[in-house]
């Protein structure tokens, strides 16, 4: 089987390579050809290693020892098991719909080529990160990530919002790997070993050791390691205040918002702390900040998504809200549940972005929701496919996401986290939020008045959002259907946004198909085991539903939705006007954005300007560099006064010298010469 894995993880890389260093040889069709190769062999070896552990086989093992110093093996190695194979298959899949759907979207971009050598790129590092059994790899797999979503982020580098916003990514980034790897070190410092296995099999004897960050105050060493790992998971899941670089990231195309946002680089951190479950577990104080951090990231970044009118950035909002209720259930040590919701996201979010760049190709590079509506008639597959992805988000029963989602607030519920109860009254209010934006963005762009080609000229106030780079707004084509090789991924991503949930929930939240292998302290932490006594199958769960507040609450967001946007569009404005300062906030993104530009960029600059004035110009060149030239030459200058050139000068300077001599020379004669009498 290690021959399958190895094809598995290396399969994407071989095409990136071939797309990137010969794209220019092989031409735009074989590019694309090499790279679907790739990831669809991927996938084929994924399904087969999915199968193969669902058998009942798994692999824990080095495949390559890079370096051994002074006892630490620093590997390359595979642990395959459940989480990893299910991770696997999710990520090839959304990969390779993502590829093809590429082919439609990006036909006409002069970096064709590049493009697809990136996102093979991207699978490949997601794969690493995902099937490594040691932190080393895992670091890797983290970084290379981080890497390929920098260049995919800034895709189109001659438009300056794009380089903006993927330097924002990086750096943001770069803080939360900070915190990754203090973690990583303070696992190696006391464990002596980067091994999963190794680590987590002194989890007990961690869990009893303190350490002392400030000398005479000793804290959980367990509850530092683990918060550490957590700040990592933070900067790439996008969670509050690490957040800021997610929506930004719609600069870059289309097909790349669905991969970062679906299935690879944003789950990475939820994959990562459901792995380090035998740590969490042991740890209240890190489960509990994992909590409240995911339940503000739930409630307050849906919030936004209210106001957004660029349709990516509504969707790009809902994902990070998303992320906020998988880490909610992260901290509930609901950690299978997180890793459900990540899978069942995972196709309703690639769903919805594809969609969405449906219609951005359909409306000819507009993305501004102001200028859509009533787009139902002429993009009926694209119409029918975000309804139902619409649909899985808000969590409607039957579909995919409301398993999850609803199993979620339920763990929350059952939690016996000091923060719970007010984290479960969060989560039930984002319910009725995500529903609004969600079917405010459906509306707005499929049903009401047409507001493009001549439909618009009267709105042509509504100021332009930022569009794709190649965007040529031509008013007078009409919106059009996608071809197929866009509809196509839709479709197929759109059955398991409606059906998966049904399916997984028992295997995965009450069988054994996580056993072994996410570690819960049912003990201490009985949220599971409580969710188990109630459980009576998938159709007795969608059916209860109605019995439920998050039901109702997300009906709710619905008609208001329906109210706002169809029945009355006047009003929005109204609300808008009465509470400005509300919009305000909300536009300014809570006006994080604008603090961390004076306090952390501006800081930075004032710190530079303050070092290269003081420190530089003024210690540097002004005191050693130039100060030490003047004390040459002040000593020269007194020097030269004694270099007269007249003979007689010299002649009486060297007569003195002799005097000089012998007057100090003749005592000490006098005193080591013997007496004579």
């Amino acid at each position: 089987m290690q021959s399958v894995y190895l094809l598995a993880a290396l399969a994407p890389l071989a095409g990136a390579i071939l797309a990137g260093f010969f794209g220019q040889s092989i031409g735009r069709a074989n590019s694309h050809r090499v790279t679907i190769a790739g990831v669809a062999i991927s996938l084929i070896a994924s399904v087969y290693v999915l199968l193969d552990v669902l058998g009942g086989n798994v692999f824990n093992g080095t495949v390559y020892t890079w370096a051994t110093i002074g006892g630490i093996r620093m590997e390359v190695g595979f642990l395959i098991d459940s989480l990893t194979a299910t991770m696997m298959v999710v990520v090839t899949f959304v990969s390779l719909m993502v590829h093809i759907y590429t082919i439609g979207y990006m036909e006409e971009d002069p970096g064709y080529a590049r493009f697809f050598s990136y996102i093979s790129l991207f699978t490949f590092s997601m794969l690493m990160l995902v099937m490594s059994n040691n932190f080393l790899q895992l670091f890797f797999g983290w970084e290379a990530v981080g890497l390929v979503s920098y260049l995919l982020i800034g895709f189109w580098f001659k438009k300056p919002t794009a380089i903006y916003a993927n330097l924002k990514a990086f750096l943001v980034n770069r803080v939360g790997d900070f915190g990754f790897i203090l973690g990583i070190g303070l696992l190696l410092a006391y464990t002596g070993s980067l091994n999963y296995t190794q680590v987590f099999a002194q989890s007990g004897s961690l869990a009893s050791q303190t350490i002392e960050l400030i000398p005479g105050m000793p804290v959980p060493l367990l509850a530092v390691a683990c918060i550490c790992l957590f700040i990592g998971a933070m900067g790439k899941s996008a969670q509050f205040p690490l957040h800021v670089w997610l929506p930004d990231s719609m600069e870059g195309p289309t097909p790349i918002s669905a991969l970062i946002h679906a299935a690879t680089m944003v789950t990475a951190g939820i994959f990562m702390v459901a792995r380090m479950s035998p740590l969490f577990e042991l740890s209240d104080i890190a489960l509990s900040f994992v909590m409240v951090i995911g339940s503000i990231t739930a409630l307050f970044m849906g919030f936004l998504g209210i106001v957004q009118n660029d349709i990516k950035r509504v969707v790009a909002y809902s994902t990070l809200s998303q992320l906020g209720y998988m880490t909610v259930a992260l901290g509930a040590s609901a950690y299978s549940v997180a890793v459900f919701h990540l899978v069942t996201h995972a196709f309703f979010k690639a769903l919805l972005f594809l969609a969405a760049g449906s219609v951005i190709i359909g409306m000819h590079h507009e993305q501004d929701m102001r200028r859509m509506g009533g787009l139902y008639k002429k993009m009926p597959i694209t119409y029918v496919v975000s309804l139902l992805g619409s649909l899985a988000l808000i969590g409607a029963p039957f579909f995919s996401g409301f398993y999850s989602k609803d199993m979620i607030i339920e763990a929350v519920h059952f939690s016996n986290q000091s923060a719970a109860e007010m984290v479960y009254y969060m989560l039930l209010l984002g319910v009725f939020v995500t529903a609004f934006y969600s079917f405010r963005l459906f509306f707005m762009v499929f049903h009401g008045q047409p507001r493009w080609g001549e439909h618009a000229a009267h709105d042509d106030h509504a100021d332009h959002q930022a569009h794709d780079d190649h965007s040529h707004h031509d008013h007078h084509h009409e919106p059009h259907e996608s071809p197929a090789v866009v509809t196509v991924p839709l479709i197929l991503l759109a059955i398991p946004s409606v059906l998966l949930g049904a399916v997984m929930i028992e295997p995965a939240l009450f069988g054994d198909f996580f056993k072994g292998v996410i570690f819960v302290d049912s003990a201490n932490h009985p949220a599971m085991a409580k969710m188990a006594e109630h459980y009576h199958g998938a159709v007795a769960l969608a059916l209860h539903a109605v019995a439920t507040p998050a039901f109702w609450l997300a009906a709710a967001g619905v008609a208001t939705a329906f109210w706002f946007y169809i029945l009355s569009p006047g009003i929005p404005t109204k609300i808008s006007m009465a509470f400005g300062w509300l919009h305000r906030i909300l536009d300014q993104k809570y006006y994080l954005d604008r603090f961390n530009e004076v306090f952390f960029a501006g800081g930075a600059r004032r710190l530079g300007s303050g070092l290269w004035q003081k420190a530089d110009q003024g210690i540097i060149d002004g005191l050693l560099v130039n100060g030490s030239a003047r004390v040459v030459a002040a000593v020269a200058a007194v020097l030269r006064l004694g270099q007269t050139g007249y003979l007689y000068h010299y002649a009486i300077a060297m007569i003195l010298g002799v005097a000089l001599l012998l007057w100090w020379f003749a005592p000490l004669m006098h005193a080591t010469l013997p007496l004579t009498k």
